[in-house]
């Protein structure tokens, strides 16, 4: 007498459970050029990876005999999978029950997803497809009473932050906790036109704030291209997955491991030509700082985030001979460069993802401090760029300066905690002070210049004398400046240096002394 009668109900449970919210809701969703849950999951992970976790989790109805008569899944599905042969937690929404939300489904999955990446100590992936709260006011019938409403598995949310990479991806509408869960993470994804996240639909925000919008309108693309609650913006599922799975490849399964080494044909003493001459000579004309990165950094190994928000600054991860890095850059095309409210925070937040996990940071400095004038200040932009500048004095992995032109202001001097070892390098273009020398001089010598009968002919007699004064050589000099470098031996410094990061890095691993938060 064997079992074999229980194994099969078993498999035709798991069968039923494979039709997700039956064949006309499955036909909706692909009518909207969406995939199913069970589509993106096997998109997502390496071939004939996953195993699922609470398959019969879900409501059943019942024959006379007792048997399943009918079987509706829980509208979440969670399990472990790899991702370029590494393991990773999947938790995914299932849109095609109840609309993904949780009074069609059972959050005790969502909560033991959370608690999985956490105690496996592996990377959790969101793909987030509905509100995934508490449901509609509909579901207060069924219990005959309201609830105080708590967020499901936040415990473990807030300190996955600290222990995990945690990717999430919002692939439809997602509202509420949906949208929460997408936020609550190192990095997050929407899709162009087929994803809008909001805090509360157009429907409830027209009861409650009088607005009529679309969903796009609302939460679409183009409202959080550059509204820093998500990351980046993609064209489709399928460059959504792959985005996944290049962020996860620059980092660590836990912050107890070192991030992953890649091999590399890219050569450590190559040195590009065009490097010499990136930097205009002429102060005011600004460059482009990508074709730098993309000529110091590994072939084909820049991954940038959030390039819409806070654009004058630019931040993502690359390889050196092989071992991942972060990068931040100015971008001298917008506002110079300087440190706005949106940029600060965009380096706050960055500089934190890479103490979690121990990637040692490359600073490519052109910053001419805080963007100033009235706006600025209603945002509190000094708050914001203290708070920017405090990550990285608080920052305790390998970090690395690379002057290319500015360094000026409490925004400039902050680019690098000045107090410690601080190793840089800078570029014969290097210009830095307290003020920028154009301005500064005519501030300093106001009342000359007021009281000169040729202010024109004193301002440009005065600017000489500075020109002088300001080279960088004159700063090396003094030791003020370690050490000035042909631009061209940027790679092969900076490939040593990374040797010397690695070298050091296991004496840090573990949890950071302060918490990653969104």
């Amino acid at each position: 007498m064997s079992w074999q009668p229980e194994v099969d109900e078993l498999k035709r449970l798991e069968r039923l459970a494979h039709q997700m919210g039956g064949a006309e809701n499955v036909a909706k969703h692909h009518s909207r050029g969406k995939y199913t849950v069970r589509e993106r999951i096997d998109m997502l992970l390496d071939t004939d990876t996953f195993h699922e976790t609470g398959a019969l989790a879900g409501k059943a109805t019942y024959d006379e005999d007792g048997k399943v008569k009918e079987f509706q899944p829980a509208n979440f599905l969670l399990g472990t999978g790899r991702i370029n042969g590494r393991k990773v937690v999947v938790g995914a929404d299932d849109f095609t029950v109840r609309g993904g939300a949780s009074d069609g489904g059972i959050l005790r999955k969502q909560v033991y997803s959370e608690l999985m990446a956490g105690e496996l100590q592996l990377p959790m992936v969101r793909l987030v497809d509905g509100t995934g709260g508490g449901g509609s006011v509909k579901s207060f019938s069924d219990i005959n009473a309201t609830y105080v409403p708590v967020n499901p598995a936040w415990d473990h949310v807030v300190n996955n932050m600290g222990k995990v990479p945690v990717v999430a991806a919002a692939i439809g509408s997602v509202a509420g906790l949906g949208a929460a869960r997408v936020a609550a993470s190192h990095f997050s994804i929407m899709i162009e036109d087929t994803s809008q996240l909001f805090v509360a639909g157009p429907q409830v925000v027209k009861h409650g704030r009088g607005y009529d919008v679309t969903k796009e309108e609302l939460g679409g693309a183009d409202v959080h291209r550059s509204s820093g609650a998500v990351d980046n913006i993609v064209q489709s599922e399928e460059e959504a997955f792959e985005q996944i799975r290049t962020f996860l490849s620059y980092l660590p399964k836990n912050v107890w491991e070192l991030p992953p080494y890649e091999k590399t044909n890219d050569q450590v003493d190559r040195k590009d030509e065009d490097l010499l001459s990136a930097i205009p000579r002429n102060r005011r004309r600004p460059y482009k700082i990508r074709e730098i990165l993309e000529k110091v950094f590994d072939h084909a190994s820049l991954f940038e985030m959030g390039k819409y928000y806070g654009r004058g600054t630019v931040t993502g991860f690359a390889r050196l001979y092989g071992y991942p890095v972060g990068y931040m850059a100015s971008d001298p095309y917008i506002l110079a460069g300087g440190l706005t409210a949106e940029s600060s925070e965009k380096i706050e937040r960055f500089v934190d993802l890479c103490q979690t996990f121990h990637l040692p940071i490359v600073n490519f400095v052109d910053q001419p401090g805080m963007v100033i004038g009235v706006e600025e200040e209603r945002k509190g932009t000094i708050r914001k760029g203290v708070r920017a500048v405090s990550a990285i004095y608080q920052a305790t992995v390998p970090m690395i300066e690379i002057i290319l032109r500015k360094v000026f202001g409490v925004g400039g001097a902050g680019m690098i905690n000045g107090h410690g070892l601080h190793q840089r390098y800078a570029w014969p273009s290097g210009d830095w002070g307290s003020l920028p020398i154009e301005g500064g001089v005519q501030v300093a010598y106001r009342r000359e210049l007021e009281e000169s009968e040729n202010p024109e002919q004193l301002l440009n007699s005065l600017m000489d004398d500075m020109e002088e004064i300001r080279s960088p050589f004159r700063t090396a000099e003094s030791f003020g400046i370690e050490e000035i470098i042909d631009p061209r031996d940027t790679r092969p410094l900076l490939c040593e240096w990374v040797d010397d990061a690695y070298r050091l890095l296991p004496q840090l691993l573990g949890p950071s002394s302060h918490t990653m938060r969104p």
